[in-house]
């Protein structure tokens, strides 16, 4: 086994010496190919190892609160990687009985899909997620049935795939649902904006409903398109289809586009006048400022939320909007 080990380290040594620069670009795709396959199948040779410390050990008798710690001090990695080596190992990793006997892996199709090098970490995590997590309790049998399928999908797909179809996955075991996972869903659901930075930018995260999420998608499906809604544009299009200059000349990150999409969603709700009333006052955007940071546009404004403007966005908002 250490000759094998001597044998390997040595293989690694030399392919670290090789010089590419003869292969032509074809050829060098298909090394790539032969590498991706190499460090897909890896990660099996760890399960074994871990496996076998596990069925000998304990993390304290090596001087640690857990496996994770022992990982971490040793290799030197952070928690949070050791922590997923040491989850991986346990679901695609060699078990054994409390009788002694062998046991084969929790995720039996996952792991020899790893073993053989068709899937990759990224497609392990999709797999493992859906099991830490599954829509209904699963039997042996349909636990079965799940990790044949998907690791069948992820054999031939992305992972982004995969993760469609384990989601898929998971609504055609529970199409009904329950009150329990609506209850769930319903204390879930919030968007929460952070105090500005020092930077002016606000911060958003959260977590959205089924209906808000298919509400929201349907209207950036529109308003996020290229050349929709374009800010640095002196015409931005908000309506109809985007002019074949403007989407070619659209250079925004998808996140970009959602960004300036909302924006636009906002700006059309106010501009509605459907919203009413605050406090007396039509809800829109109350801005505050002096004369002399007008005239010169520089320095801050205040909005009536308390959201800090600079004054070329004060003035680019004013010069459509209703002045009171």
């Amino acid at each position: 086994m250490l000759a094998v080990f001597d044998e390997y380290d040595a293989v690694c040594e030399k392919m670290a010496a090789l010089d590419y620069g003869a292969m032509s670009v074809p050829e060098l795709f298909d090394l790539q190919t032969r590498r991706e396959r190499q460090a897909r199948r890896a990660p099996t040779t760890d399960h074994a190892l871990l496996a076998e410390m596990w069925s000998r050990s304990s993390a304290k008798a090596v001087g640690a609160k857990s496996w994770e710690d022992v990982l971490a001090i040793r290799l030197r990695i952070g928690r949070t990687e050791a922590k997923r080596r040491v989850g991986e190992a346990k679901d695609l990793g060699p078990r054994t009985a409390l009788t002694g006997e062998p046991l084969g892996p929790l995720l039996p199709a996952t792991a020899s899909a790893q073993a053989n090098g068709e899937i990759n970490a990224e497609h392990v995590r999709v797999i493992r997620t859906f099991f830490a997590d599954p829509p209904v309790p699963l039997d042996a049998t349909t636990r079965g049935q799940v990790d044949r399928d998907l690791a069948r999908i992820a054999r031939g797909n992305t992972p982004e795939t995969l993760r469609r179809c384990a989601h898929r996955i998971a609504f055609l075991l529970n199409q009904d649902g329950d009150e329990l996972q609506d209850a769930k869903r319903a204390r879930k659901r919030g968007v929460t904006i952070l105090p500005q930075g020092v930077d002016g930018m606000s911060k958003i995260y959260g977590w959205l409903d089924p209906e808000s999420t298919a509400t929201i998608q349907a209207v950036l499906a529109k308003l996020a398109a290229p050349g929709m809604c374009h800010p640095d544009d002196e015409t931005p299009c908000t309506t109809g289809t985007p002019s074949a200059k403007a989407i070619k000349s659209d250079v925004r990150s998808a996140a970009q586009r959602n960004h300036d999409a909302l924006t636009a969603m906002g700006r059309s709700v106010l501009a509605s006048g459907e919203l009413g009333q605050h406090n007396g006052l039509p809800v829109t955007i109350v801005v505050s400022t002096t004369l002399r940071e007008l005239e010169s546009g520089t320095g801050i404004a205040v909005t009536g939320s308390g959201t800090e403007l600079p004054m070329t966005d004060v003035i680019r908002l004013a010069s459509h909007a209703h002045h009171y």
